[in-house]
């Protein structure tokens, strides 16, 4: 299979529009045209990410995050980014990346799946479209109900189970009783004034400051940080039985889930 016949099914899934506009989306490096019969998946670009997809021979790297951000005014081994680009160049590796797009396509939802979020909306709107007299929006995260009440440290240990993560940082009462949420996978500070708005009693994130976390709590919503990694690692089993489904014809690999960080 062509590397653009897998883009186009990657694009019907989270089409190029929905990303933002300083967002860096795409086929990042190496052929449109080359011939696909193995992909490697993972959330970064990563050195190891990178050395393992060789060792597997794959023909396609795709990630959530791209390797590819600012813009390069050269391409050489002088710099990580450089040296990663190379490589993936050196072994004919095409490389895409699914970002934003996927965060208002794909991970929102999945994300509110995983915690069965109830009467959910969008929490961010990024997108509107005049469909037939309709407004259509879309965006990043969700808000809905917990299929039921519960407190706030039973919650934090649903989360954990949920999205496989081996701690939780909570701001916040553990003994208090809440049942709308806000999920916002990634980092999520800029986002608790959506989360407030739309009346959630608890927000699930990541990346979540000293200043954010207390100041959320002062404004009567409690905080659960589940990681950046941890959330957004759903990216690698999501896009993995997606490709599996939609693309039976291909070898897909995935890189190991490992959290990015220890805690000691």
């Amino acid at each position: 299979m062509k590397c653009y016949e897998i883009i186009e099914k990657l694009e019907s899934l989270s089409p190029p529009a929905y990303a933002e506009e300083w967002d860096n989306i795409g086929l990042l490096a190496g052929r449109r045209e080359k011939e696909v019969r193995s992909v490697y998946i993972a959330l970064d670009a990563t050195d190891d990410v990178i050395e393992e997809a060789v060792q597997r021979g794959a023909d396609l790297l795709l990630t959530h995050h791209p390797l590819i951000f600012k813009k390069m005014s050269r391409v050489n081994t002088d710099d990580f980014i450089g040296r990663r680009v190379c490589e993936l160049i050196r072994n004919d590796i095409s490389y895409y990346a699914m970002h934003t797009n996927f965060d208002v396509m794909g991970m929102a939802d999945a994300a509110a799946d995983e915690l069965s979020l109830q009467d959910r909306q969008v929490l961010n709107v990024t997108y509107e479209e005049n469909i037939e007299g309709d407004l259509f929006k879309e965006g990043c995260g969700r808000v809905g109900r917990l299929k039921k009440c519960m407190s706030v440290a039973e919650l934090a240990g649903f989360v954990k189970e949920k999205f496989h993560v081996p701690n939780v940082r909570v701001f916040g009462d553990m003994g208090d009783i809440v049942e709308t949420a806000a999920v916002m996978p990634g980092s999520g500070g800029s986002y608790i004034q959506d989360a407030l708005r739309a009346g959630a009693d608890v927000m699930i994130t990541g990346d979540i400051g000293h200043h954010e976390g207390i100041d959320a709590v002062a404004q009567g919503m409690a905080v659960i940080d589940a990681g950046h990694y941890g959330i957004e690692k759903l990216f690698i089993s999501y896009m993995e039985e997606f490709m599996k489904r939609e693309l039976p014809g291909l070898q897909i690999d995935k890189a190991e889930i490992r959290e990015p960080f220890i805690v000691v």
